[in-house]
This record gives C-alpha cells, structure tokens and sequence, in this order.
C-alpha cells in the first residue's frame, strides 16, 4: 500500500510539473482554453505554461496581458503562494491606474481585489491563531 502510495504521488508530481505542447498557431482563445482546463483539474504548472505564453505572445494587446497575470496570480493563491500572488495581483490593479482603465477587463480588477482581501484575511487568521495558541 505505501509503494501504491508513493507511486501516485510521483505520478501526480510529475504530471503537474509537465511540459506542454504549445504550438505557434494556437489562438489566444485556445491558451485561455486550455489553461483553464488544467486550473480545473489542478494541473497549475501546466496551466501557468498556457497563461505565460498567452502573455508572451500578446504584449502589446493589454486586456490579454492583464488576463494572464491575473490568472497567474490565482494560480499561485491557490497554490498558497501568498506573497507571490499578492505580488502578481497588485501589478494587474497597476494596470487601473491609467486614463484608459474603463476600457481594460474590469472583471478581473474586481477579482484581483477580491483575491488579495482573501490573501490577507488568511494571513490576519493564521497569525491570530499563531498569538492564540503559542504562548
């Protein structure tokens, strides 16, 4: 059963940290795509390859870029990667401080808000915890 065990979990290990096939012709549509097909089957490392080419490939289109930082630091928020995320999603709410705000996505303004909140709620809990039970 432990052999069974560490088998999986070597699989599981391997299988999030895998490499994907990105090809030249894939649309923007298609790496959001399948980047959100992997988050959902907690396949990050791969989905994060999809989001970074997808930013890669679209420097100049900002709501594209500003939708592959924002899932990025999602990503790492989930992955509890707090201080990574809260990085990642405050440079994507720098992207609002411009003349031009109301024409970005402002869906995932709200999100990045929402996520950090959260970031920090955690943060305030886990130290309250900490202060509770340490003496």
């Amino acid at each position: 059963m432990n052999r069974f065990l560490i088998v999986l979990a070597a699989a599981l290990l391997l299988s999030s940290c895998a490499t994907v096939n990105i090809t030249p012709d894939m649309s923007a549509a298609e790496l959001i795509q399948r980047g959100q097909e992997a988050m959902d089957r907690n396949r990050y490392g791969v989905a994060i390859q999809y989001y970074e080419a997808l930013h890669e490939r679209n420097k100049t289109n900002i709501d594209l870029v500003i939708t592959a930082e924002y899932h990025i630091g999602f990503i790492h928020y989930k992955q509890g990667k707090f201080d990574q995320a809260r990085a990642e999603l405050t440079a994507v709410l720098e992207h609002y401080n411009s003349p031009d705000e109301e024409l970005y996505p402002q869906h995932f303004k709200k999100l990045s808000v929402i996520v950090l909140n959260s970031i920090q709620e955690k943060e305030n809990s886990h130290a309250l915890f900490k202060r509770k039970f340490n003496r």
